[in-house]
């Protein structure tokens, strides 16, 4: 990986954050990204926002310029024009800061799924209303990915991105998963595999084996909502390799940034997960996963 990015901010966040919402988004949300930025930093951690709508780097260039520990990502959704190359080059041209990580690049959250929300949420408006209703899917009619996932994946092989699952069925994700294994060279998180709509348990995000390139999001959001219980939740924190830990959060009625932080406290200590293992999935391999360059083995 390249040092000194990692270096730089491994000394100065005390945890790094992957998801979070802020304004504007599709949904009416707690902070706007300033204040966002200006909370995370207050509590001496790191964020990288997430916005339905699409991109949030030039969002994030402008925190940057503030002194604010924001990093950037862009929703491959139909309101920033869907599984396409150039929606990917527009978000990394407004990318600019020294020392900017990797971008990560979600896959389409607005998907074809029978499940429901749990969530109490309101549109931010009428246009972020038609673009819920233009869901998108990462395969085609027969199963098989789509090509523009597949140039996706390719294009990460030489581009300072880092690809994540979206919303996808656990068979989307597998095939996902084994793209990514077969062209190399590509980073996957795998995003918050423990919802409805994916539903991978821990036993079965252990079995897909250790690899370098491959990190699994554990979201606190989906705890609350009573889709995790607490005993998968504890299995995953102890023994999924590439664990990355965040929030989810951003929602006027769910916990804020400090109850969030409490109540994940309590869990590692339920878990009984040590403070190495607790620095590893909340700072170092969020940041390891970002960091531009290559991996290490």
């Amino acid at each position: 990986m390249t040092r000194p990015f990692f270096d730089y901010w491994a000394s100065r966040l005390r945890f790094l954050d992957v998801h979070y919402h802020a304004r504007p988004d599709s949904y009416q949300r707690r902070y706007s990204a300033m204040e966002a930025g200006e909370r995370y930093a207050q509590f001496q951690g790191g964020v990288v926002l997430k916005n339905h709508l699409g991109s949030v780097s030039a969002l994030a260039s402008e925190m940057q310029e503030r002194g604010l520990p924001v990093f950037g990502s862009v929703v491959l959704n139909a309101a920033a024009g869907g599984i396409n190359l150039n929606v990917v080059r527009q978000a990394l041209s407004q990318y600019q800061f020294d020392g900017a990580p990797r971008l990560l690049v979600h896959l389409p959250t607005v998907v074809p799924t029978a499940h429901k929300s749990g969530l109490s949420r309101t549109f931010s408006n009428e246009y972020a209303r038609h673009f819920a209703g233009q869901p998108l899917s990462i395969t085609d009619d027969k199963g098989e990915l789509r090509s523009g996932v597949k140039t996706l994946i390719h294009f990460a092989r030489h581009h300072d991105i880092v690809l994540s699952s979206g919303h996808a069925t656990k068979d989307q994700t597998l095939r996902l998963i084994e793209a990514v294994e077969r062209v190399g060279g590509c980073r996957l998180m795998l995003n918050q595999p423990a919802n409805p709509m994916t539903g991978f348990a821990a036993r079965e995000l252990r079995a897909l084996g250790e690899h370098e390139w491959l990190f699994v999001e554990q979201c606190a959001l989906t705890v609350y909502l009573g889709y995790q219980p607490l005993d998968d939740l504890y299995e995953v924190l102890t023994g999924v390799h590439n664990l990355v830990y965040s929030s989810d959060l951003g929602q006027p009625g769910q916990p804020d940034i400090g109850e969030w932080l409490e109540d994940s406290h309590r869990w590692f200590r339920e878990a009984r997960l040590d403070a190495a293992r607790i620095d590893e999935i909340t700072r170092l391999n969020p940041l390891r996963m970002l960091a531009p360059g290559l991996l290490q083995g």
